[in-house]
């Protein structure tokens, strides 16, 4: 930091003095600022489950430009039904299928790279299949098991920097573009705009809060999460790119498994973070397979309720005490007759200002707190604005907002919910 020393008895340098301070404040803003907004966030492509052949490499010749395209798209179906089916393990040759018969559980073809002349096509492209049309040919009937929604937080570690959705960056676009319809791990991919470069950050993977995560991952609609990380090494500008990636999953960030490859050069980065995806994908699916990849139970907002333990404990203490409420009985006015009284549980929303992680955890703690609240989950959180949260009471709402009020919470009672703030 620069020490700015001036005499502040010169009328003219109080003023450059007040001056630099306001640079200084606008400048601070507008980092602020910069960290939700500019250019960055991929969407994600949507995974319909359709089967995805991609690297078909094609070379071939026709009458005319158009005619050598259509006769390279038609050899690239027949190249990735062979490829399709040999990849499901239906063993032996693949059938013998005619081009419409192949054409018909085509549904797109994408063209990846590619170089037209005037009687020549020569290109790379990929052919999705529709599950629908194909599936019953390939012998698959019936439905597939998928993992938990798993949110996916993709690291990747450049230039001494640890990135997520800070920018944009090849290994983030590979993940938007993976179709994980074929997978058998329900990916939850965020699409990096807005709040999600805030909320999930390189930092993250180092949280053991369960309060913390579970509203991360409530947000997003996830069980769990699971942590893909690239670490790329450039051994001199231009020349090859040697990169580790890793699997990680759960809040406590375990280690599933790791393997390295190579780019020969920049321009080969994304089918090399292509390929990784694919052996990742196949990390995650055996975990899942051997039981290892479940959600954790320490996220699991439902408590455990130990019936045997209530029993018994309901024994030591006996019969409960019958409450009487007077009631009159007839004409006669001192009649009275003993009924049991039991407060009602109810459901209730609870609206919350939460400026910050440590609000969200404040207003939570808050609520749970209060005698005769049976459970309380967040159903949406936002940061910097208000949350909500799904509150189970045993007793009315106005008995609710008394007790929040006796915490010294400012409360407004609506229809069935509740706004506090402090």
């Amino acid at each position: 930091m620069v020490a700015l020393r001036l005499p502040l008895e010169n009328a003219k340098n109080r003023k450059l003095l007040g001056l630099g301070l306001a640079l200084l404040l606008a400048a601070g803003g507008a980092v602020l600022v910069a960290q939700i907004e500019g250019d960055r966030g991929i969407p994600p492509i949507a995974s319909n489950g359709d089967f995805e052949i991609r690297g078909i490499e094609v070379n071939v010749s026709g009458d005319n430009p158009e005619d050598a395209r259509m006769n390279g798209w038609r050899e690239a179906q027949r190249k990735a039904w062979a490829k399709l089916w040999e990849s499901n393990g239906s063993g032996g040759a693949a059938p013998g299928l005619d081009d419409s018969t192949i054409e018909s559980m085509v549904s797109a073809v994408v063209v990846e790279r590619e170089q037209v002349g005037p009687r020549r096509y020569i290109a790379t492209l990929g052919v999705i299949f529709d599950r629908a049309r194909t599936g019953e040919r390939l012998g698959m009937t019936g439905a597939r098991a998928r993992s938990a929604p798993l949110l996916v937080i993709p690291v990747l570690y450049q230039g001494g920097v640890a990135t997520v959705f800070e920018t944009r960056t090849p290994w983030q676009k590979a993940w938007a573009e993976y179709r994980t319809g074929n997978s058998a791990i329900d990916y939850v991919r965020p699409t990096g705009a807005g709040s999600d470069s805030l909320l999930l950050t390189a930092g993250q993977l180092d949280r053991r809060s369960r309060n913390w995560w579970r509203m991360i991952l409530d947000e997003f609609g996830a069980s769990d999460v699971i942590m893909p990380i690239a670490r790329l090494e450039r051994e001199f500008p231009g020349g090859p790119v040697k990169s580790t990636f890793t699997a990680r999953y759960g809040p406590d960030n375990r280690f599933l498994g790791s393997f390295t490859l190579t780019a020969k050069n920049e321009g080969e980065v994304p089918k090399m973070m292509e390929q990784a995806i694919g052996q990742l994908d196949r990390i995650f699916t055996q975990a899942l397979a051997d039981g290892t990849l479940k959600p954790d139970p320490t996220l699991n907002m439902v408590t455990q309720i130990d019936q045997a333990l209530i029993d018994e404990t309901m024994q030591k203490l006996g019969p409960a005490p019958v409450a009487i409420q007077a009631e009159p009985v007839g004409d006669e006015p001192g009649a009275v007759t003993a009924t049991p009284s039991a407060a009602a549980t109810s459901t209730f929303t609870v609206q919350f200002t939460t400026s910050d992680a440590a609000a969200v955890d404040a207003g939570m703690a808050a609520v749970r707190g209060v005698a005769g609240v049976k459970s309380a989950s967040s159903t949406s959180i936002a940061i910097g604005g208000t949350s909500v949260m799904r509150v189970t009471y045993a007793g009315e709402l106005d008995a609710l907002a008394a007790a929040l009020r006796a915490q010294g919470w400012r409360v407004t009672v609506g229809a069935g919910a509740l706004s506090i703030r402090k």
